[in-house]
């Protein structure tokens, strides 16, 4: 007998087959990448197409006496954790890597926003030796205000790593930001790819010899909002791993076989890395044949049969309307960054015509790509809810997201600031946001599939930068699909 999530995916598909067209992927790619134009901090181009986003953040470092100024605020606060930044900048290079032959002109506006990170990140990397900076904004000063980020009057505190103070896992992360974005500009701008490069390299030497948690270093200014709850050595991995993949290099191979087993996630966010780290590294297995690499195609295989519905190892709940359930506090950021793991790898199983097993369920690439696509039409607005949850895109979306510089008026219309609590009155109303941030997907429906478009339901009405990172690579594998 079918389950009932199969019973209820099977109806779903026959019931919208007939009146729904599917969602438009070439529009939502192009949104999904306007997005990060909202989250911009730092002096802002000519080009900026969000017109009611203005400079902010442009004395960020002082404090320490460097120019931190330019990357991205996380979500809809005004403070940068470089830990999600990195991640989010890492995902938005392999999206590019694996993707970008199906992007078209969205493949340059993706280098655009991935500069905008990597420039950023340079800075925290070089601007001091022996330190590297992981943030600017006490974000607890930040969240006890409601303000545009233009006008931001709470504490700019610079945090930072060093050997004393280390911080292997938000070193590995933006050694991997810096290496896969390396990747990116390779052909496009040798120079800035070999600044890359060479600076990740740097950055993960760091990570390696001085280990540590940065949570056991900067405690409540990154927890609990940015702790590194499953540890570094999963950063280690993913670390080394863009590192071999960019340059090749043995030390790096023999690095990663060192650091010995590593758990079996059915999870892959901006803190647990080993799910990516598995997919990335089994690209030699599938691709190149190389037995070195077998036991990480066997890690991501098993990764697989936990996120499959109806295997013997699948843990992962579905909502009746199809869509992965992992937890509460932002679901889709983890929908995303499963959903471009599942069609990864399905990828590299079709160009090789591979296949495996979960216990006796016989897995071919299209079982992994019918449950992407799966996701990704159901964040596109195929739910029970009839609703989109990228703000900008289809009839309904989200309309009161928790996010400061969405909700408030823009200064082109109320020049003067409304300091730190004036902004409370529009975060209390009911109106929609006055500023549609085109392609921000928010946190998601909850395990009944019900969304309530409410401003302080922030597990639900947030957006984030790794929420939207990780979804454009199965955009663009999806438009490459709709032609």
């Amino acid at each position: 007998m079918a389950s009932p999530f199969l019973f209820v995916f099977l109806l779903s598909g026959i019931l919208l087959g007939n009146t729904y067209a599917g969602p438009n992927y070439r529009e939502a790619l192009s949104k999904s990448l306007l997005f990060f134009q909202g989250q911009r901090s730092g002096r802002l181009p000519g080009d900026q197409k969000l017109s009611w986003r203005f400079n902010s953040g442009l004395s960020d470092g002082s404090s320490a006496h460097v120019d931190l100024t330019g990357g991205y605020y996380d979500a809809g606060d005004n403070v940068k954790f470089n830990f999600p930044m990195a991640f989010t900048t890492t995902m938005l290079s392999w999206s590019s890597l694996e993707y970008g032959k199906k992007m078209g002109p969205e493949l340059q506006n993706a280098r655009v926003a991935i500069r905008w990170a990597t420039d950023y990140l340079l800075k925290c990397a070089r601007a001091t030796p022996g330190k590297l900076y992981v943030g600017v904004g006490d974000p607890n000063g930040d969240h006890k205000c409601w303000e545009r980020p233009e006008d931001m009057d709470t504490p700019r505190t610079v945090y930072s790593v060093s050997p004393s103070n280390p911080g292997s896992d938000v070193a590995a992360e933006t050694a991997a930001a810096l290496a896969a974005s390396s990747m990116v500009f390779r052909k496009v701008d040798p120079k800035y790819s070999r600044l890359l490069l060479a600076t990740a390299k740097k950055v993960m030497q760091f990570a390696i010899q001085y280990r540590g948690a940065y949570s056991d270093s900067l405690s409540s200014a990154v927890c609990p909002f940015y702790c590194s709850y499953s540890g570094y050595k999963d950063e280690l991995l993913w670390g080394a791993a863009w590192l071999l993949r960019a340059t090749n290099n043995q030390y790096y191979l023999n690095f990663i076989k060192s650091l010995g087993g590593g758990d079996q996630p059915d999870i892959f966010s901006w803190d647990n890395k080993y799910a990516g780290a598995y997919v990335l590294l089994s690209r030699r297995a599938v691709l190149n044949k190389d037995n070195n690499f077998e036991v990480y195609k066997q890690a991501a295989e098993n990764f697989m049969c936990k996120i499959l519905p109806n295997t013997p190892s699948s843990s992962t709940k579905y909502t009746k309307g199809g869509l992965m359930y992992k937890l509460p506090q932002s679901n889709l950021q983890y929908v995303t960054s499963i959903t471009f793991l599942l069609t990864t790898y399905a990828k590299y199983m079709k160009s090789t015509k591979q296949t495996f097993n979960c216990g006796n369920s016989f897995i071919a690439p299209n079982a992994l790509i019918n449950l992407s696509k799966r996701q990704v039409d159901y964040i596109l607005g195929v739910n029970p809810m009839k609703m989109s949850y990228m703000v900008g895109f289809g009839s309904s979306f989200p309309k009161r997201i928790h996010h400061r510089g969405s909700s408030l008026p823009s200064r082109a219309v109320r020049s003067n600031s409304l300091g730190c609590s004036g902004g409370f009155q529009s975060f209390r109303t009911q109106n929609p946001n006055p500023n549609i941030l085109a392609g921000a997907i928010v946190g998601g429906p909850d395990r009944n599939d019900q969304y309530p478009d409410q401003r302080d339901d922030y597990s639900r009405s947030e957006p984030a930068t790794y929420i939207n990172a990780a979804f454009v690579g199965p955009l663009a594998y999806f438009v490459g699909k709709s032609h």
